[in-house]
């Protein structure tokens, strides 16, 4: 735990013993909330009477600097928000851009871009996988996650020479077409990749120290779930069957048949396996990307350099790694946007620790946090 005790109360239970009350910061600087956040932990002996999230010290202002730049422009802020899956916060800014220009994406584009994202959500649950073992005590599956997760970014660097904030995506279509050699790279690491998903199950999944460590911690329910507005794996944890890539299709997820993996008691370990599923299901979609990929052009035609899309306001939302992550702009007519609000899972995911830590353990600060996999960029903006 960072820094020492803030604050002594006094108080006395029930039996007549007498307890102390302890302020403790977990953070901002605790490697195990995975960026700069900090929790203000309130602690009886072990058990949790009272959580604060506090946020904030990330905090770029992406949303007002929008409105000081070209829409084109504007695609390189949102690569800074889930650093670890930056794709399709490309893809739902460019969505949203698109619908105010009444630009229409090639079908080869649209393509492109599912497969992008579905390596990205490969290699942001990749990531989790491994970080969350570290928090639980396992350090080996760290190592087995980052051996996969490399070979997703040498695919990303491949093609468009970045390895973390890609700027790929872009208004009216993809920044350049995939060439020969970098499918047949994709067709590798896919066939290599999917035996490695078992292996994962068998090292961490169903591993009993692990299970221990979440199976029946930090539950919630699908009310509590929809209540707090969750979304992505922390809401189908909880058995509720929502995905944006089926509920309202874009860039023809309705033309691809897979499967949205549920939990059952919303649990910590539910949230993880979740997650594990989910890349199953993204193999299953880029394959079949890969065999009906079409011919023809990457980029829409009559794109300007410099936009004006008519006055009007748009909302565009996609199934991020994280969950819904969905962008409402408004134009004036002019060649930034008048208005940008941002709507990131990772912000809303965030705030039922404040309830549901209440009268957990210390220990188990680090399962529940881990297993809402919230990215501080996203977070703060």
């Amino acid at each position: 735990m960072s820094n020492a005790l803030a604050k002594t109360y006094d108080n006395d239970d029930v039996a007549g013993v007498r307890t102390d009350q302890m302020f403790i910061n977990m953070g901002p600087q605790h490697p195990s909330t995975h960026g700069v956040l900090r929790i203000g932990l309130t602690v009886e002996g072990e058990i949790i009477v009272k959580a604060v999230p506090d946020i904030g010290y990330l905090h770029r202002g992406t949303e007002k600097l929008a409105e000081v730049r070209n829409y084109h422009h504007c695609v390189v802020l949102t690569d800074r928000w889930d650093y670890v899956s930056a794709m399709p916060n490309n893809l739902v800014f460019c969505l949203a851009a698109e619908k105010l220009m009444a630009s229409k994406v090639p079908p080869r584009a649209d393509a492109l871009r599912v497969i992008m994202c579905e390596l990205n959500r490969i290699a942001s649950h990749l990531l989790f996988f491994g970080t969350y073992g570290i928090d639980t005590g396992a350090f080996t599956p760290f190592l087995y996650a980052f051996r996969e997760r490399e070979m997703v970014l040498d695919l990303f660097e491949m093609l468009c020479g970045a390895r973390l904030t890609y700027n790929y995506i872009r208004l009216g279509g993809v920044m350049t077409d995939a060439t020969p050699e970098w499918l047949g790279r994709l067709k590798e690491f896919i066939e290599y990749f999917k035996p490695r998903l078992d292996e994962y199950d068998t090292l961490l999944s169903f591993n009993p120290i692990f299970m221990a460590r979440t199976k029946d911690v930090g539950r919630l329910s699908a009310e509590e779930a929809v209540n707090w507005g969750l979304s992505g794996p922390n809401l189908r944890a909880s058995g509720v069957n929502y995905d944006v890539r089926k509920h309202d299709p874009y860039c023809g997820y309705e033309n691809y048949d897979f499967e949205v993996p549920l939990g059952e008691s919303g649990s910590c370990w539910d949230r993880y396996f979740c997650r594990v599923r989910e890349m199953r299901q993204s193999v299953k979609i880029i394959e079949q990307a890969l065999a009906k990929l079409p011919e023809g052009p990457t980029m829409a035609m009559g794109v300007a350099k410099i936009p004006k899309p008519a006055p009007g306001e748009s909302y565009a939302h996609v199934e991020a790694s994280r969950g819904e992550l969905g962008i409402y702009l408004v134009s004036d007519g002019g060649i930034s946007p008048f208005r940008m609000h941002v709507r990131a899972p990772s912000f809303v995911n965030l705030a039922m620790l404040e309830e549901k830590l209440v009268g957990m353990k210390v220990a188990d600060v680090i399962a529940v946090l881990g297993s809402i996999d919230i990215v501080l960029g996203e977070v703060d903006r």
